[in-house]
């Protein structure tokens, strides 16, 4: 069984954090080493965000979540930028996110998985 905040995590966690780093990083002039501390992970994970190589595998409906995303994204990445957010506060912030897209009706409300015999 797994939970729809597992599959949230698995799935949008990453594209969630990538578009946040996009915007720390281009827009408020944070480097790769401050986006990292202010979102709780690490640079090499950062500079795979900002290559793409992390944040859209596995995303089969990501140009129908994509516009929400990065829109909180934008939000949450100003309210690090500008009232100094903790990386708690941030991730705080992806629960937001997990609502609206529920809301939206872009992710379902449990996910089961079968069991491998």
């Amino acid at each position: 069984m797994s939970t729809s905040c597992e599959y949230i995590a698995r799935h949008f966690l990453p594209l969630y954090r990538a578009f946040v780093a996009k915007e720390l990083i281009e827009k408020y002039g944070y480097t790769q080493e401050q986006a990292a501390e202010k979102l709780g992970t690490t640079q090499p994970a950062i500079s795979q965000y900002l290559s793409a190589k992390r944040g859209r595998k596995g995303n089969s409906n990501y140009d129908e979540v994509e516009p929400l995303v990065k829109a909180l994204a934008a939000e949450a990445a100003e309210s690090v930028a500008k009232t100094k957010m903790t990386p708690e506060e941030f991730s705080d912030s992806f629960c937001d996110l997990c609502k609206k897209l529920r809301k939206a009706g872009k992710i379902p409300k449990s996910r089961r998985r079968t069991k491998k015999k």
